[in-house]
């Protein structure tokens, strides 16, 4: 497991001002490391890699079948309530702005989020929340509280100017990952405090 820092793409972009992230760096150590999953180049946090192809095959589909325990912190526009709950909606890619995903009821893929909350900052309209995304797809976590009238601070894509100018990041944090070890099946978890 590696700390991925904010700005840095977890695989490779398209064109040579994007070959440099987060798996190319890991394999200047470990030549045979294989990317399981991603997070978005503004998000910070834990990922997971595995040696070989036995271990990538075996860790993907403990993501796959939502074997994986994730946890990410957020600070967020807004004083959100209720104290915890859930976000169920379904998500779709937004097509012509791509890659913003969007709500589509109709065709959108089921997307679930529980969240949190750990504090709330009165002075500065904020909230402090934790979040377990039940599923993983694209954006989820940042359309999802977008969608509850949140968004996340430093958002570029889903946050109003002012909301995003309120960081100068995205403050979404994978903070906790808990999963088996492809070989043994040993519980291997790891914690890494958000930096805001």
């Amino acid at each position: 497991m590696v700390n991925k820092p904010s700005g840095l793409l977890s695989v490779p972009g398209r064109g040579d001002d994007k070959a440099d992230c987060l798996v190319q760096r890991v394999r200047i150590d470990y030549p045979d490391a294989l990317i399981v999953h991603r997070l978005d180049m503004e998000t910070s946090g834990l990922i997971v890699l595995a040696r070989g192809k036995e271990a990538h095959r075996a860790l993907s589909m403990g993501f796959q079948n939502r074997e994986v325990a994730k946890r990410y912190v957020a600070l967020v526009d807004g004083l959100l309530e209720p104290a915890c709950g859930e976000i169920d909606l379904p998500l779709i890619a937004d097509w012509p702005r791509r890659p913003r995903q969007k709500v589509d009821f109709e065709f959108g893929k089921p997307s679930m989020t529980r969240f949190h909350v750990l504090a709330h900052d009165i002075e500065r309209h904020l909230t402090r929340v934790e979040l377990h995304p039940e599923t993983g797809r694209s954006h989820q976590l940042r359309v999802h509280l977008m969608s509850r009238g949140h968004a996340i601070l430093g958002d570029a894509l889903y946050a109003s100017p002012v909301v995003q100018a309120k960081a100068n990041r995205l403050l979404l944090h994978a903070e906790y990952l808990e999963f088996a070890h492809p070989d043994g099946g040993e519980t291997i978890s790891a914690t890494c405090p958000a930096p805001f």
